[in-house]
């Protein structure tokens, strides 16, 4: 295994995306280079942005014990502490989908995340 493969496997898991050998790389892989080198190919995940959310919440249901509609309020407004801090709500239509897997309105997102503002 290349030492770059190692160096970058905190952020492909953090990503989805996982280091394929550059002999068996596709198209749409990333190829990575090292002293000029073609040293490993990263394959990043299919899915679409909204995977990347469902990651996110995934994680943070993980730390709270708890899916999301279950939490109590003051966790759900901790919940929502948690995706905005990872940047959840810097992909589209991110309150919508947070809302509605909270089980609350997009306007009581946007009171939490307004709270945490101020």
């Amino acid at each position: 295994m290349h030492p770059l493969t190692s160096a970058i496997q905190p952020l492909l898991s953090r990503i989805g995306a996982r280091a394929v050998p550059v002999e068996e790389r596709r198209p749409d892989d990333v190829l990575l280079y090292w002293e000029g080198n073609p040293a490993v190919a990263v394959r990043l995940p299919s899915e679409e942005l909204t995977s990347a959310l469902d990651r996110l919440i995934a994680q943070v249901e993980s730390e709270l014990g708890a899916s999301l509609p279950d939490l109590s309020r003051a966790d759900k407004q901790r919940a929502v502490r948690l995706l905005e801090e990872r940047g959840a709500f810097t992909l589209r239509k991110s309150v919508e989908s947070v809302a509605k897997k909270l089980g609350v309105s997009r306007f009581t997102v946007y009171n939490y995340l307004n709270r945490e503002r101020s």
